[in-house]
């Protein structure tokens, strides 16, 4: 029998990890690469519907998952000012009997120390933290070299590397983004700092004039995260970990609903982030040689749908199938493969996470037709079916 493939993946994200552990599972021997000197992200929420905890669960993961969620009961769209429902789409019990998996709230650092943990006691798997990669073959050639001069090579090569991803860079040049005209605003509140102010447990959408404003229940409900998005003149730094002032936070939500104005006015004066907006092309490419891209390296997506962390997580899935029992000569046609059954998929979230953006901060007229239409049960609804049924694990023959 002929040896194992190998593969080496840089970025030890949610992305990153979920395409090491399923790669392992494929067969595969497995090295992950990561600059940071231990396993863990700056803490913000994200939200993992069942299209995302299907793969999780295939990989092992629930009860660990399920330990450290939230679930909500629904999602639910108000009026800015005046709190109105506008729509409400249940969750819950409703979404595991309809999708066959559930919908979680988690706290981004769980997710990744439940990925970490399983990757850490995977055999099949060697996780290198505090390595940074300074240099990528753009020739297609799965290599790498650290920052310490070692080269690292493998049968295959998976950028996993975000926004600013070394192996994209090295493959195809760099990215061209565009500001939005937005920035966003992020926080996580302790539950007790906010009692009285009427959250629900469900997965909450206030729509403003130029703005809009979401805010979720995390790590078992004793934290409230927040994001807020307003329209802005001028773009910053890119980096959902530059800080902003919590006075500029309550400002951009003064006369907003009073359950907003005490998230905002709860918000931790030296933890409140700020950070700009910026909208990218899908890429016509992912993959070059035996080299390809995954999740935000190659599809970065607006957080307009909550489905950021979601895709990647079935890029991860999509792969693994593609390059399961392969042979080396074959590599390239498996990685052609996983880019042809994923890039419809994930342009059509980007596209869909851009126009949410303008959907959302509407102004009258239009925002009463659109609340009419999401109240007549338009729009929001018919969205989720079409990406909670999605079957990753079977997307691709699996």
């Amino acid at each position: 029998m002929s040896a194992p493939l190998t593969a080496l993946v840089v970025g030890a994200g949610v992305g990153g990890l979920t395409a090491g552990l399923a790669l392992a599972r494929a067969g595969l021997l497995v090295t992950v690469v990561e600059q940071a000197a231990a396993l863990g992200e700056v803490g913000a929420g994200l939200q993992v519907s069942p299209n995302a905890t299907r793969v999780l669960f295939h990989l092992g993961l629930e009860a660990g998952l399920s330990a450290l969620a939230f679930r909500p009961e629904a999602v639910e769209a108000r009026g800015w000012q005046r709190g109105q429902e506008i729509s409400r789409v249940p969750l819950g019990e409703t979404a595991r009997e309809r999708y066959g998996f559930p919908y979680f709230h988690m706290h981004r650092a769980d997710l990744v120390s439940v990925l970490g943990q399983a990757c850490q006691a995977e055999p099949q798997i060697t996780l290198r933290l505090g390595e940074t990669v300074v240099a990528c073959p753009g020739d297609g050639a799965p290599s790498l070299i650290l920052a310490s001069g070692e080269r690292l090579e493998a049968d295959v090569l998976v950028g996993a590397d975000g926004l600013r991803s070394v192996v994209r860079e090295a493959l195809f040049g760099p990215a061209t983004p565009r500001f939005t005209g937005n920035v966003a605003w992020r926080g996580l509140i302790p539950a007790e700092r906010l009692d009285g102010a009427d959250i629900r447990p469900v997965a909450a959408l206030w729509m403003g004039p130029g703005a809009h404003f979401v805010h979720y229940s995390v790590r078992g409900g004793t934290l409230v995260n927040f994001v807020g998005v307003v329209e802005a003149d001028g773009g910053r730094e890119e980096s959902w970990s530059s800080r902003g002032k919590a006075a500029d936070l309550r400002r951009d939500f003064s006369g907003w609903h009073p359950t907003v104005r005490r998230i905002v006015e709860a918000a931790p004066e030296d933890a409140c982030f700020r950070w700009a907006l910026f909208d990218r092309d899908p890429l016509p490419k992912w993959s070059r040689g035996t080299v390809t891209l995954l999740g935000d390296a190659c599809h970065p997506t607006l957080p307009f749908m909550a489905q950021g962390a979601c895709m990647a997580i079935e890029d991860a899935a999509v792969l693994a199938a593609c390059l399961s029992g392969c042979s080396r000569d074959d590599i390239p046609a498996a990685l052609s493969r996983y880019e042809d059954l994923r890039r419809r998929r994930t342009a059509g979230i980007q596209a869909s996470s851009r126009r949410n953006a303008t959907i959302y901060h509407l102004r009258p007229p239009f925002s009463w037709a659109r609340n009419q239409a999401m109240k007549a049960g338009l729009g929001m609804s018919a969205a989720m079916d079409g990406l909670y049924r999605y079957d990753a694990l079977s997307a691709a023959g699996g």
